[in-house]
């Protein structure tokens, strides 16, 4: 289950059998300016993974906010996620609803320039 709205993603995923893995995680994010770096986007992620409570923070630039669900899965991951666990799997259109309101706050467009150092 997935829920979007501005600002917030909030997904969900119970365990059915003894063995599997259930999460709960709430994405926040704001779109921030500061004068040296510009426009970049603030994330807060807070939940669980297997009744493991966590909370963590990342931020991405203007040129590089785009892979926020790659970011996301990996701070997951960190936090008790298994490697056969996948958070965007099913939620495509909430992600690409948060996608395009992140898009519309920083201002991005495609044919944006992209630092060289942030494909690596």
């Amino acid at each position: 289950m997935a829920l979007f709205e501005p600002g917030r993603l909030h997904i969900q995923r119970v365990a059915l059998q003894p063995d599997d893995f259930g999460y709960e995680i709430e994405l926040k994010y704001e779109v921030l300016h500061d004068a040296s770096r510009g426009k970049y986007v603030h994330f807060k992620m807070d939940g669980h993974v297997n009744d493991q409570t966590f909370q963590d923070e990342f931020e991405l630039g203007k040129d590089e906010w785009y892979n926020f669900a790659s970011s996301a899965d990996h701070i997951a991951r960190k936090h008790g996620l298994p490697t056969t666990g996948v958070l965007s799997l099913s939620m495509h259109k909430q992600y690409d609803a948060m996608f395009e309101h992140i898009r519309e706050q920083i201002g991005a467009k495609s044919g944006d320039c992209v630092a060289p150092e942030h494909l690596e």
